[in-house]
């Protein structure tokens, strides 16, 4: 039986090869997002043939990320960090709104939502992140305290990502808010929500669990350089 998650196997091949086109850069064998967008590198196989023909898309010197699968690397790439994560995929019903406080956030906004996210989980997320998808936000007398948006993105699927709160508000569920105005608008657009999460995060692992996501299979982010 074909399980009917598998695209979610290798996210980044899934978004830039359908929704995310217009962000891809490479070949049949290898993309990667814009460098502006996001640091992300993808693979149609992890064979060596796939990573070869992105080398020549990579700067000497840049950082990026290969998701799930580590494919043989090219001379001069070297994985310098690996983050696994839970890959978690909602599995429930509409959720009843419980804010009405939420803004939508647009480009006029990218600063403050950048200054936030790297403020709470640095090194994922680029001033034109944004740009993949719809960003929401949470403000106290005018200051953007909470954030969540939508990042990798396919014909089904909708990764629910920057989910952040500053540490000077947290305890008053403002993720949980935004967490539940992104998953209804996807489940009426008809995408099935998902995300991703440090294995050593148990609290938001039990936010979200709390919330109806379940957690489908692990899958590493591998941060990688390339040095030569």
């Amino acid at each position: 039986m074909k399980d009917q998650y598998a695209e979610l196997d290798n996210p980044a091949w899934s978004a830039l090869t359908s929704q995310h086109q217009e962000f891809a850069v490479g070949g049949s064998l290898a993309k990667r997002y814009r460098p502006d967008i996001v640091s992300f590198t993808a693979f149609a196989e992890p064979s060596a043939a796939a990573t070869a023909s992105l080398d020549p898309f990579m700067k000497t010197g840049e950082h990026f990320f290969i998701i799930g699968d580590l494919p043989p690397l090219p001379a001069g790439w070297e994985v310098k960090n690996e983050l696994v994560c839970l890959q978690m995929v909602y599995g429930s019903s509409a959720q009843n709104p419980t804010s009405s406080g939420i803004q939508p956030l647009e480009e006029k906004h990218a600063q403050e939502m950048y200054d936030l996210v790297q403020l709470v989980q640095p090194g994922y997320y680029l001033l034109g992140t944004h740009r993949m998808g719809h960003y929401y936000g949470i403000r106290q007398e005018g200051q953007l305290v909470a954030i969540a948006g939508e990042r990798m993105r396919t014909d089904r699927f909708t990764e629910l990502s920057a989910i952040c709160t500053h540490p000077d508000f947290t305890g008053r569920k403002y993720a949980q808010q935004l967490i539940t105005h992104l998953v209804n608008s996807n489940l009426d657009a008809g995408k099935i929500p998902f995300l991703h999460v440090s294995e050593k995060n148990e609290r938001a692992i039990g936010l979200y669990e709390h919330m109806g996501f379940a957690t489908r299979r692990k899958i590493s982010f591998r941060l990688t350089t390339k040095l030569k």
